[in-house]
């Protein structure tokens, strides 16, 4: 693991958004990369669409696995680092899932026999074709492949926990096996921080793969209950990464903070540097970051459809390729490159039980305890209830104070909290 911070970016292409991959155009991403560059920025994560690359079960497409390696080859020559996501999955709110799973060929994306299979081939496609390359850092497995397994997706492959860590293992394994030694993740979306029947859990999350991926995303309530500069808003980041760490096997895994970003309306334009930059302040407060990745690079062009509007304005950069003032805030950030910071002495009890992990979320006693500890300057972290009297697991942490949320909240006028 390198001892750095890491900056960087999800590159969404300029031209044709990940479409792109139909019409792949070097010269287009060396004039969308040169920029990213620039800015300072040290890596990009990248996304082929499942679909595109794998149409058929037996077939993976050897030109677009070919055009991949071109990207990361072009981003070499920019002096960037890549991850790739290999299933793709979901996106901005699309699903990209190959006909061969779907309709008259359903199949479960966790379960299927089949499936598994050709899924763990295609990984291991991806990741052995790069495996050679200086500048791959490994594999995401997929892009928040969890809200495939739960609603609110309206159509989901349902499973069970177990279920979903054997497909988590067997496709790590799967990257492993292509490149081995590379940094190999999977990532999900905060469901698997905040929904109680989300099969991917908490535990998964923090112990599977070589980091923890969190992304964080202030439309989920937090934006919505406590306003664009509240402390909760620009401490969110920060609040996935110190949650992860409960649930950790190790006290110093690396935490990616591997998707955040400023979705208007809720984070006005306007306002979409001064969220970034404290935003990026306070996640790098956090010990064990192994690097925060900007959503997105470009904005998405308004001549394609459907998209809910928030998408379009994401990037650090216009659809014609021009700098945004956020973009500045996180050169700025890059070029500072602060040094580790000190472990966080104040953990808040949190509960083992998926079950229960509402409790987390937006509107939760923990969600709102770990905010008023951190309004009160506690640099809080947090730990599970099942190691909270563990004092060898918490002096590895640095932790010298545990307290639990109904310790932090003020106890309700009238009436005993329970």
């Amino acid at each position: 693991m390198p001892s750095a911070l890491r900056f960087g970016v999800n590159y969404t292409p300029s031209e044709g958004w990940f479409h792109h991959w139909l019409d792949f155009d070097a010269d287009s991403v060396r004039s969308d990369l040169d920029p990213v560059a620039a800015l300072g920025l040290d890596h990009i994560r990248v996304f082929p669409l499942w679909p595109y690359f794998q149409p058929d079960r037996a077939l993976i497409r050897p030109r677009a696995v070919e055009q991949l390696g071109q990207l990361v080859d072009i981003a070499a020559e920019s002096g960037l680092d890549v991850n790739v996501d290999g299933l793709q999955g979901h996106l901005s709110s699309f699903d990209f899932l190959p006909a061969w799973t779907r309709t008259w060929h359903r199949r479960n994306l966790f379960t299927a026999p089949d499936v598994v299979d050709a899924e763990a081939r295609y990984l291991r496609t991806l990741a052995a074709a790069l495996a050679d390359r200086p500048n791959f850092l490994g594999m995401t497995v997929g892009n928040e492949v969890n809200q495939f397994a739960a609603g609110p997706h309206p159509d989901p492959d349902r499973i069970t926990s177990a279920q979903a860590e054997r497909w988590l293992s067997r496709l790590l394994a799967a990257c492993a096996e292509g490149a081995p030694g590379r940094l190999h993740l999977h990532a999900s979306y905060d469901a698997a921080w905040y929904q109680d029947d989300q099969p991917f859990t908490p535990e998964h999350s923090a112990r599977l793969g070589d980091a923890t991926a969190v992304h964080s995303w202030v439309f989920n309530g937090t934006a919505q209950r406590h306003g664009r500069t509240s402390v909760p808003t620009e401490h969110h980041a920060a609040y996935l990464v110190e949650l992860s760490k409960a649930w950790a096997g190790s006290p110093d895994r690396p935490v990616w903070l591997q998707e955040v970003g400023a979705p208007a309306p809720l984070i006005p334009a306007e306002h979409a540097a001064a969220f970034t930059e404290a935003t990026v302040a306070h996640a790098v407060d956090c010990p064990d970051l192994w690097g925060i990745t900007w959503w997105c690079s470009h904005d998405v062009s308004r001549g394609l459809a459907d998209f809910p509007e928030h998408e379009y304005g994401l990037g650090l950069f216009t659809n014609d390729r021009r700098p945004k003032d956020a973009a500045l805030a996180l050169a700025r950030a890059a070029r500072e490159r602060p040094a580790a910071p000190s472990p966080r002495s104040t953990a808040l009890v949190v509960p083992a039980d998926p079950a229960v992990r509402s409790r987390c979320a937006p509107g939760g006693d923990v969600f709102d305890a770990f905010f008023r500890l951190t309004a009160d300057g506690a640099r809080p972290t947090t730990v599970l209830d099942a190691r909270a009297d563990d004092e060898e697991h918490l002096a590895a942490r640095g932790i010298t104070e545990v307290v639990t949320p109904d310790q932090v909240l003020p106890t309700p006028q009238g009436g005993t909290r329970s």
